[in-house]
C-alpha cells in the first residue's frame, strides 16, 4: 500500500458545489463546475486566478469535445458550451426527464466518444433516476433505471469495464462493455464501503487501471485495485465533501481534487469548496472527447 498523502490548495476559488474536473488537452486547460453557483472554471494551472464562465442553469457534468468545445449535462438536456464565451445550445433531450423535479449530475465520455450522464431528483426521491448515454448524432439512450443520485463513471483502457456509482448504495458497481455496441451488461459489486466512508462520488482510473474515488462526507480520496476490491491509497482533503478527481496537466500526472460546502460545517472548513491538487505518483490516460458537436 502506497504512502499517504494530504493534498494542497489549487485555487482558493469556493464552489458551493464544485465538481466535473476534466482536462482539455487541446486548449491546454483544466475545467471543473460549480453546480449551484451556475458556472465554469477554466485554469491555465500556472498559479493565475481561473477564468469563471456564468451559465443559465445547474450544470452537472462538463466534458471537451471533437471540434475544440464543450458539451455540458445541463439541467434541461445537453448542450455545447462555447468555451470563450460561454454560449450554450441544446443539442438532445432526454426520454422521461423532467428539469422541473430532476437536474443531470456526473458525466463522462466513453472510449467511443458517446457521452453518458445520470440524473438525481431534486426532492432527493430514491430510484427515480437514470443514466443516460448520448451518441454522436445526439441520440439519447436511456442504460440505466432506479437510480438515486447518479455519479461517477469510468471505463477501463481496453474498454471492456465501466465501473459506474449510485452514490447513496455506497457501491461501486462494475458492468461489462460491448464499446461498438454502446451496451452493458448485468452490475456486479466492485467496490463496497463502510458507514465510515461517506458516499462513493466522483471517480476516475489511471494508466494502470487503478480506481480514484472521491468520498463525500469522509474528506477523501481512495486509490482501488478494483478487480480484488483491494484498497491502495488515501489522500486527504480539508473538506469533508471531497465530490470528484481527475487527472490534469500536459503530462496528466497530477490528480485534481474537486470539493463542496457544507453549510454546517463551514466555519471549521475555510476551504471546503477549494480546488485540490496532488502528486500520486502514476499518470492518467488521455480520455477521448465528444464526437459529435
Amino acid at each position: 500500500m502506497g504512502a499517504n498523502l494530504r493534498a494542497e490548495v489549487c485555487h482558493a476559488v469556493r464552489a458551493r458545489l464544485g465538481e466535473g474536473p476534466v482536462w482539455h488537452a487541446r486548449r491546454g486547460t483544466f475545467w471543473w463546475i460549480d453546480i449551484l453557483g451556475q458556472k465554469f472554471f477554466e485554469s491555465d494551472l500556472s498559479g493565475r486566478a481561473p477564468r469563471e464562465v456564468a451559465c443559465s442553469q445547474m450544470i452537472g457534468a462538463v466534458v471537451p469535445a471533437r471540434g475544440g468545445g464543450l458539451v455540458a449535462a445541463l439541467r434541461d438536456g445537453i448542450h455545447t458550451v462555447d468555451p470563450d464565451s460561454g454560449a450554450t445550445r441544446r443539442i438532445a433531450e432526454a426520454p422521461g426527464h423532467d428539469p422541473r423535479q430532476f437536474r443531470f449530475n456526473d458525466g463522462k465520455v466513453d472510449p467511443a466518444g458517446r457521452f453518458w450522464a445520470g440524473t438525481l431528483a431534486l426532492d432527493d426521491r430514491p430510484g427515480q433516476s437514470r443514466l443516460y448515454r448520448f451518441d454522436a448524432d445526439a441520440s439519447a439512450h436511456v442504460m440505466r433505471e432506479g437510480v438515486t443520485i447518479s455519479n461517477g463513471l469510468a471505463w477501463t483502457r481496453d474498454a471492456r469495464t465501466l465501473y459506474y456509482v449510485d452514490s447513496p448504495t455506497r457501491v461501486v458497481q462494475a458492468f461489462d462493455c460491448d464499446i461498438e455496441r454502446g451496451t452493458i451488461g448485468p452490475p456486479r459489486v466492485a467496490i463496497r464501503l463502510g458507514d465510515a466512508d461517506g458516499w462513493p462520488d466522483g471517480c476516475c482510473l489511471d494508466e494502470e487501471d487503478c480506481l480514484w474515488l472521491a468520498h463525500w462526507g469522509a474528506g477523501k480520496v481512495t486509490r482501488w485495485e478494483p478487480k480484488t476490491a483491494r484498497l491502495l491509497q488515501t489522500v486527504t482533503i480539508p473538506a469533508a465533501n471531497a465530490t470528484s478527481c481527475a487527472f490534469g496537466g500536459p503530462k496528466l500526472d497530477q490528480l485534481y481534487i474537486t470539493s463542496a460546502v457544507d453549510e454546517a460545517r463551514a466555519a471549521a472548513e475555510p476551504e471546503a469548496g477549494y480546488l485540490f491538487r496532488v502528486d500520486p505518483g502514476v499518470r492518467g490516460p488521455v480520455l477521448p472527447v465528444y464526437a459529435g458537436a
